[in-house]
């Protein structure tokens, strides 16, 4: 598979837990984030904020990324972000990160939908219409097909984008986020991985 290839794939199954895998339409895939207790072979092992420890067969092909940190000031208008927000009782949105999408993965996954990242969390993949900076913090005015939301940007919140990884990088101790479907016997089955790399915690 081709480094663009993979990273095309993994910028749409990193987005893609409530869609079902073409070749798979029963089996839904879902994200394991958490600590790497060890890679030994092909199986990765991780420890979750659950307490249980899971195995993740990941074999050669499967792409393996990681994050930058960027400054918002990286975003312009025209750029394609996504981002994970959460929503407060008043209905308005708040951004936990923004990724800044190359130029080549323009339109994955575009729209606003339900995420995992917790309670009353949502992810919004969409252009950049504006930033504007007011009293209530940094606002990001986005739209996409079907629709347009805006989302407030705190300062401390990381603004990334994709780096270079491979599976040397999978050690003891790093933060992944890794997009599975079930296997057989309790083990899951990687499809991309992101992990943590020079201090940048992955946090999508």
């Amino acid at each position: 598979m081709s480094t663009h290839k993979k990273l095309f794939v993994f910028l749409v199954c990193l987005t893609l837990a409530c869609v079902s895998f073409a070749q798979t339409p029963d089996v839904k895939p879902e994200r394991i984030r958490d600590d790497i207790v060890s890679l030994r072979g092909d199986v990765l092992t991780v420890h979750r904020h659950s307490g249980d420890i899971v195995s993740i067969e990941v074999r050669p092909d499967v792409a393996v990324t990681a994050l930058r940190e960027v400054k918002l000031s990286d975003v312009k208008v025209g750029s394609y972000v996504g981002t994970p927000a959460v929503t407060g009782p008043d209905g308005k949105l708040t951004a936990t990160s923004v990724l800044l999408f190359p130029e080549a993965a323009r339109g994955t996954q575009e729209g606003h939908f339900a995420y995992d990242f917790g309670p009353n969390s949502t992810m919004t993949n969409a252009n950049v219409d504006s930033l504007v900076t007011a009293a209530s913090g940094r606002d990001l005015k986005l739209s996409y097909k079907g629709g347009s939301n805006t989302v407030t940007v705190p300062e401390t919140v990381p603004v990334v984008t994709f780096s270079p990884a491979t599976r040397a990088d999978l050690t003891l101790g790093k933060k992944v986020i890794v997009v599975v479907t079930p296997a057989q016997q309790g083990v899951f089955e990687a499809h991309v991985i992101l992990v943590e790399k020079d201090g940048v915690v992955p946090s999508l």
